[in-house]
């Protein structure tokens, strides 16, 4: 199967309404918990992956999202130290903090994992990094 003509993704979000929409496009990515690196200093949080392009289907593409204005991270039952270890996002999501546009990104895994970005507001870039290539098997989900 050769890879669809579909564009990379190239998106940004300043809103929950917008990254509802990169949550959609980034589920059922899988990451190594090693491609996902916190910046302090920087407050920046980059996650690396391999995404299923659902707007494509039947492939999968190298794909970066990066957030900015990072406070902090904070996440559960990942297993921090073991760099090869792969997860499958669920969702990305906002709840808002005390003080508008302040908040917390949270990214959802499968078995109940996940990692939290308290953030100064939304700023969320995701961009396709490299060509798809095609992947037998379609992302699916018990109900």
């Amino acid at each position: 199967m050769a890879a669809s003509k579909a564009p990379p993704l190239r998106l940004l979000a300043q809103d929950a309404e917008d990254l509802a929409i990169i949550s959609a496009a980034v589920q059922d990515a899988v990451v190594k918990l090693g491609d996902i690196v916190f910046e302090a200093n920087a407050r920046r949080l980059t996650l690396a992956f391999n995404r299923y392009r659902w707007e494509a289907g039947g492939e999968r593409v190298r794909s970066g999202l990066q957030l900015g204005g990072v406070l902090s991270v904070k996440s559960r039952k990942l297993k921090r130290g073991v760099k090869d270890a792969v997860v499958e996002i669920l969702a990305v999501t906002f709840e808002p903090g005390e003080e508008a546009p302040g908040g917390s990104v949270v990214f959802s895994f499968a078995g109940d994992a996940d990692l939290k970005a308290e953030v100064e507001c939304i700023d969320v870039v995701l961009a396709d990094v490299s060509e798809p290539w095609p992947t037998p098997r379609t992302p699916a989900h018990e109900v």
